[in-house]
């Protein structure tokens, strides 16, 4: 049928398969936080949160219905949140955010990932002088003053907000992310995410061929169905 078919075909595929681990991903914090707090989004502020986020990715409505139902079932076990930290080749820090109901599995695909990979699974803890953990916000800038939300949102656990591309991102302390998002709700700041992320303290400068290995391994990580996220200190 030609290239330009086999090309469209591809894209789809990919987007689709971006869709199916995008909506997974979302599925499986839903189902952790409502287990946590609750099933009511009124009351669960990171339910709230994640339904937002989940809802930016296009996310089915009927889909994080059947998510928090299903997580508010009592025969529903749930999903464990397992972090798993290791070097890769050249020196660069990699952390792992997982979501499974079989630590046995994930802690077994992680380390072949990193062994195969060039590099080694590290203990719990040990990168923790690399990242710091921290809430990130994304909301438009239309209609707003920075320098009057940065001095208001102090108060309420800002450490930085920056403007790029028409959008404002704002950063805070981990321990901070509940109050910020409270704060942004009460101003009638439509955010249109808001993760918490490990920033590197500290970054590793590599040749372009160095930083395509690393990547690779990125890939192999992301494309486990346990995997959440992952975070590396490649500048």
């Amino acid at each position: 049928m030609g290239r330009a078919f086999e090309f469209r075909r591809a894209r789809k595929e990919k987007r689709w398969d971006w869709m199916a681990k995008t909506y997974t991903k979302y599925g499986k914090e839903i189902s952790m936080v409502v287990k946590q707090g609750g099933p009511d989004p009124e009351t669960n502020p990171r339910l709230r949160t994640i339904i937002q986020n989940a809802k930016t990715a296009n996310m089915p409505k009927d889909r994080i219905e059947a998510a928090i139902k299903r997580a508010s079932s009592k025969e529903d076990k749930g999903y464990e949140e397992v972090i798993y930290e290791g070097y890769g080749p050249h020196a660069v820090a990699i952390v792992v955010e997982t979501a499974t109901d079989n630590p046995t599995r994930t802690v077994a695909n992680i380390r072949m990932y990193f062994t195969r990979g060039g590099g080694a699974l590290g203990k719990t803890g040990s990168l923790d002088f690399v990242f710091t953990r921290k809430g990130v916000f994304h909301f438009d800038a239309a209609g707003l003053d920075k320098d009057e939300l940065e001095l208001e949102g102090i108060d309420h656990g800002l450490e930085e907000i920056v403007e790029e591309d028409g959008e404002m991102v704002v950063y805070t302390p981990f321990s901070e992310f509940a109050r910020m998002q409270k704060f942004l709700e009460e101003k009638g700041i439509a955010v249109k995410s808001a993760e918490l992320k490990r920033i590197p303290n500290t970054t590793v400068d590599l040749s372009q061929e160095q930083e395509d290995e690393i990547m690779e391994l990125i890939e192999k990580f992301e494309q486990d169905e346990d995997v959440q996220a992952v975070y590396h200190n490649v500048s």
